[in-house]
């Protein structure tokens, strides 16, 4: 069965920086794309950027581009998102997902969400 757990949301201000982890089990993630995605309150959920697990090929949305970072770590199994620059619009529940139809999905798998608060 496989499981995504997210972790490392918080509140932070402006201008600050945060790091997510996404740990995956449940079976190699070698073919697959990881996904990250966010949904503010009361707005439909958006893609933020993915990774290709097997050639570290990463995709972003234009509103992340510059500011955040997504890596992984083979040995642990675990997705990184890291967030530099935050805005009070990057507030949002964030999401990781897995899936091997493309960076843009649909995605099979998906975490339980963690919550990111930027203060202005």
């Amino acid at each position: 069965q496989v499981q995504l757990v997210e972790s490392g949301g918080g509140l932070v201000q402006a201008g600050g920086s945060l790091r997510l982890a996404c740990a995956a089990s449940g079976r190699a993630f070698s073919g697959y794309f990881m996904g990250w995605f966010r949904q503010a309150h009361g707005k439909e959920r958006e893609f933020v950027g993915a990774i290709r697990w097997s050639n570290d090929m990463t995709w972003y949305a234009d509103s992340v581009k510059g500011r955040f970072t997504i890596s992984r770590d083979n040995a642990k199994n675990t997705l990184f998102l890291q967030m530099n620059s935050l805005k009070p619009e990057d507030t949002a529940v964030y999401y990781c997902a897995g899936g091997t139809r493309g960076y843009a999905g649909p995605y099979d798998y998906w975490g339980q969400g963690t919550q990111v608060t930027v203060s202005s």
